[in-house]
């Protein structure tokens, strides 16, 4: 079902601090930002290789990412796993009974198709899965 890994996404407060020590430090280069006003919050991605990071800041203070840095901290927020078909993959979920977070896709940063699998059913691991063109 799962081809690859899409992108690990990890919640930071500030995303433009989190980017001078990705940039700097480690010498990996943001590609792209992207605000997602749906999911409150804010973007950056940095390749590596054949998968990326994906950088999360909330842009607002009742958004899931700033939710989450209130319960756990910033860190791995969730992986993404790359599928050919995410209506399908939902589908053959659901019939194993795997709780979803999102029964239907929605759009993602980067202009993908995204559903969330409910940590519950995942081993404590929040799974997105994510379709690109």
């Amino acid at each position: 079902m799962v081809n690859k890994v899409d992108h690990i996404g990890i919640a930071v407060k500030n995303l433009d601090e989190t980017l001078k020590f990705y940039e700097e430090v480690l010498g990996v280069k943001c590609v792209n930002k992207e605000v997602i006003e749906e999911q409150k919050v804010k973007v950056a991605f940095l390749p590596l290789g054949d998968t990326e990071v994906e950088l999360l800041e909330s842009t607002k203070e009742d958004g899931p990412i700033a939710k989450f840095i209130e319960k756990k901290g910033e860190g791995i927020q969730h992986i993404a796993y790359r599928v050919d078909d995410i209506e399908k993959a939902i589908e053959v979920l659901k019939e194993k009974g795997i709780r979803l977070i999102d029964e239907k896709p929605r759009y993602g940063a980067g202009g993908a198709k995204i559903a969330f699998l409910h940590p519950k059913s995942t081993f404590g691991v929040l799974i997105e899965l994510c379709e690109r063109e």
